[in-house]
C-alpha cells in the first residue's frame, strides 16, 4: 500500500581525535528569494552514517536545500547544525568537513586533472598536498588522466574528477547534486558503486535525484520536497514498490498545481 505521505515535514583533514559526533539537524529552515519560498520551512535530523536521496520535482527545491547544508545559502530564517553547531557561526574547521560536488563539475577547464586537485589541495590547506591527490585520484580511478587537460575528458570522466577534488580532505558530510546528469549507463553505475562505498558508517552522503529507480538502488533514506517543504520522509528498505508509488503520485500532485 502506499506510505503515508506528511504534510512537512565536515581545511585540512581534522584529525581523528578532533572529529566530533556527526549529524544535519535543520529546523524551521526557510529561504526565500523576493517573494518565492524555496524552502519552507523545513525539519530535519540526518545523522551520522546516513546515507540519503533527495527528490523532488524541478523547482520543489533540493539545490537549495543542499546549498544550504553546506553553508552557501544562508536561510531567510530557521537553524542549520552540523555536530551540533550552528552553520550561521560555522568557522573553517567545521566547514571542513564538508564536500559538495556541484551540478557542473565547476572544474577549470584549460588546466590538467592535476592542476585543478593540486589547486584545490591548496584552498583546503591541506599539510600534504601531494599524498592527498594521489590518494583521491587512486581512489575515483583519475589518475591515468592526470596529465589531460578537464576540456578533453567525457562528462563522466568530468564527475570522477570533481568527486575526487571533494574528496581531497576526507570530507564527513559529502553532498552532491543531480551528479548523474549526462553520464551514460556504464558511467551511472560505476557512479553508484562510489557513492556505496563512501557511504560508511562514518560519513553522511546526500545525493539529489531525478531517477526514483536509482533512489531505490542505494540510498537507504528517501526524502522528497514539494513546493520547498519535506512531503515524504522514508527509510528505503525494501518497499522500492510503495515509494515509487507514492513518488509519482506526488509528482503528478505537483503538475496539476
Amino acid at each position: 500500500m502506499p506510505l503515508e505521505v506528511r504534510g512537512q515535514g565536515l581545511i585540512g583533514r581534522l584529525a581523528v581525535r578532533e572529529r566530533p559526533a556527526l549529524g544535519i539537524s535543520l529546523e524551521q529552515v526557510t529561504k526565500a528569494f523576493g517573494a518565492q519560498l524555496a524552502l519552507d520551512h523545513v525539519d530535519l535530523e540526518i545523522p551520522q552514517g546516513s546515507f540519503v536521496a533527495v527528490m523532488g520535482a524541478n523547482g520543489a527545491g533540493k539545490t537549495t536545500l543542499l546549498r544550504t547544508i553546506a553553508g552557501i545559502a544562508v536561510p531567510t530564517s530557521g537553524s542549520v547544525r552540523i555536530a551540533g553547531v550552528e552553520m550561521r557561526r560555522a568557522g573553517p574547521r567545521l566547514r571542513a568537513l564538508i564536500g559538495v560536488v556541484a551540478h557542473e563539475t565547476m572544474l577549470y577547464a584549460d588546466l590538467t586533472v592535476a592542476e585543478n586537485l593540486r589547486f584545490h589541495a591548496g584552498l583546503f590547506g591541506l599539510a600534504h598536498p601531494r599524498e592527498a591527490v594521489e590518494r583521491a585520484s587512486e581512489r575515483l580511478g583519475v589518475t591515468p588522466v592526470l596529465d589531460r587537460p578537464v576540456r578533453a575528458l567525457s562528462r563522466g570522466t568530468r564527475q570522477r574528477v570533481a568527486l575526487a577534488r571533494a574528496l581531497l580532505h576526507d570530507p564527513a558530510v559529502l553532498l552532491l547534486d543531480e551528479p548523474y546528469t549526462g553520464l551514460d549507463e556504464a558511467a551511472a553505475a560505476s557512479l553508484s558503486e562510489l557513492l556505496e562505498e563512501l557511504a560508511t558508517p562514518e560519513r553522511i552522503v546526500l545525493v539529489t535525484l531525478h531517477d526514483v529507480v536509482r533512489a531505490m538502488a542505494g540510498p537507504r533514506r528517501l526524502v522528497v520536497l514539494s513546493g520547498g517543504r519535506v512531503a515524504l520522509d522514508t527509510p528505503i528498505d525494501g518497499r522500492s514498490e510503495d515509494i515509487a508509488e507514492t513518488y509519482l503520485g506526488l509528482l503528478r500532485q505537483e503538475v496539476r498545481r
